[in-house]
């Protein structure tokens, strides 16, 4: 790794104190040309812009791209991570103090460093994000907004948990550890909002190599690092590009034809409207995302089938259910069923959960004291919920489905009908923001899986 820099100095923030803001009046050619310096090769068929893309910058095609073809190779040493930051020695040092639930805390740390260090070595890297200003996660959204907006979507949960989460580490880990480095690292600079901000930042850009399959289940999963250029392409499901990695660089591959003219699509994984939304601060306007998935919490389901037990037995009856269902570590109070477009995504625990919420007594007893275990008797598809398979379930599992999606339903602060409307007028559309806009095609997408189900269980 000779060409990382070795030495080590205390920040300081150019004017206005963002690397884009040291003089240079265009971020992209300076970045285009450290790209150049530090080895990465770009294909001369493609291009970067802010013009022709969904959002910001992205990658387009110069001309006509066939399968296969490399669009730019990335040397590992260009990559900017917790192995190749100029504060690497240091954090290997401190590496048990560091530990954290994300597992983020040594790239964050690598960031606050080399985001502020006049010298970085990534400082034309960082150029392309002002003040990091264009991130617009739900979580720098005011609480009001987020809550109108994203009510019943499962966002607001997830953005909660992270706001807690982002605290505790910089409380518990971040502060003490500068505290014990004023050398390098300055809390009146490195505030909690510069950390939330490149946690973001960290959510939206970062890459995770793929373990081998071998180590999938030994071993954790690898840090999160920054791939300068592979992090401007923008996502859709329906991708055309993809990242491979190999022992001495990465490259993006293409994974379809591509027309002259048209953008490059990278992939951020198989994601549904609102994991894009509360990961990447924006969501693929509907029917786009064929992705997309709406959440059943599992104790919605344990309300629906309290709400249809008519005596104080039934109801006994319902609680001892949902208690084996826990054991079984089938249910829980924090977890979800996923619904997708063509079928249930958590399939195995739905089934049992119906099935077992849908037993008489004297069934359950019995199939409690085999401890969840049984004969197969039944059809096995019983166990596939798919589109296919679900009108064929016993009328008592639809019904406890179709009930548990009507109660998800009264979650949201809208109903379907209007944003249907609101979708379909293209003026009033225009004239929402773009949050709005987002927002809209979150719960939409989620509604309409909804409604799909109450049809198939009917």
């Amino acid at each position: 790794m000779d060409d990382l820099p070795e030495e080590v100095t205390k920040p300081v923030v150019a004017a206005g104190g963002s690397p884009a803001e040291d003089g240079r009046a265009d971020p992209l050619s300076g970045f285009l040309d450290w790209c150049e310096k530090v080895g990465l090769e770009l294909s001369p068929k493609v291009y970067v812009s802010k013009e022709g893309t969904v959002s910001d910058y992205g990658l387009l095609a110069r001309e006509d791209l066939q399968i296969g073809e490399v669009l730019f190779t990335i040397p590992r040493a260009a990559l900017l991570s917790q192995h190749t930051t100029s504060i690497r020695s240091l954090l290997e040092k401190d590496q048990a103090s560091l530990e954290s639930q994300s597992g983020w805390v040594p790239l964050l740390l690598s960031l606050l460093h080399e985001y502020t260090a006049s010298n970085s070595h990534w400082r034309p890297y960082f150029s392309l994000w002002p003040d990091f200003s264009s991130l617009d996660h739900p979580m720098f959204w005011p609480e009001e907004e987020r809550v109108r907006l994203l009510q019943g979507t499962g966002i607001l949960e997830a953005v909660d948990k992270d706001l807690a989460n982002i605290q505790l580490e910089y409380t518990s880990i971040i502060l003490p550890f500068m505290e014990s480095h004023l050398d390098l690292f300055d809390p009146k600079l490195h505030t909690p909002e510069l950390y939330r901000r490149l946690v973001a930042f960290v959510m939206a850009y970062s890459f995770q190599e793929p373990l081998d399959e071998e180590d999938e289940d030994e071993k954790e999963p690898n840090p999160p690092v920054m791939v300068p250029m592979a992090d401007i392409l923008n996502h859709v499901a329906n991708h055309n590009a993809n990242l491979e990695y190999s022992l001495e660089c990465l490259k993006m591959v293409t994974t379809q034809p591509i027309s002259k003219g048209h953008e490059i699509f990278n992939t951020y994984g198989q994601m549904a409207n609102w994991q894009l939304m509360h990961m990447y601060g924006f969501a693929e306007p509907y029917p786009g995302n064929t992705d997309d998935t709406a959440d059943i919490q599992m104790v919605t389901v344990r309300r629906a089938a309290l709400q249809g037990a008519s005596t104080e037995a039934e109801r006994q009856l319902v609680s001892e259910q949902w208690d084996f269902l826990c054991q079984l570590e089938m249910v829980g109070e924090e977890g979800a069923f996923v619904i997708g477009w063509e079928e249930v995504l958590t399939e195995e625990e739905l089934s049992m959960t119906l099935k077992v919420l849908c037993m008489a007594a004297e069934e359950f007893k019995e199939f409690k004291e085999h401890e969840g275990w049984e004969e197969d008797t039944e059809d096995e598809e019983s166990f596939t919920l798919s589109n296919e398979t679900i009108p064929r379930l016993k009328a008592s599992w639809k019904k406890l489905l179709h009930d548990s999606a009507l109660l998800t339903l009264e979650s949201y602060s809208s109903d379907l009908k209007a944003e249907q409307d609101l979708l379909n007028d293209k003026v009033a559309y225009g004239k929402l923001s773009l949050r709005e806009q987002q927002a809209l095609q979150v719960r939409f997408g989620q509604k309409m899986i909804l409604h799909q189900l109450l049809e198939l269980t009917s």
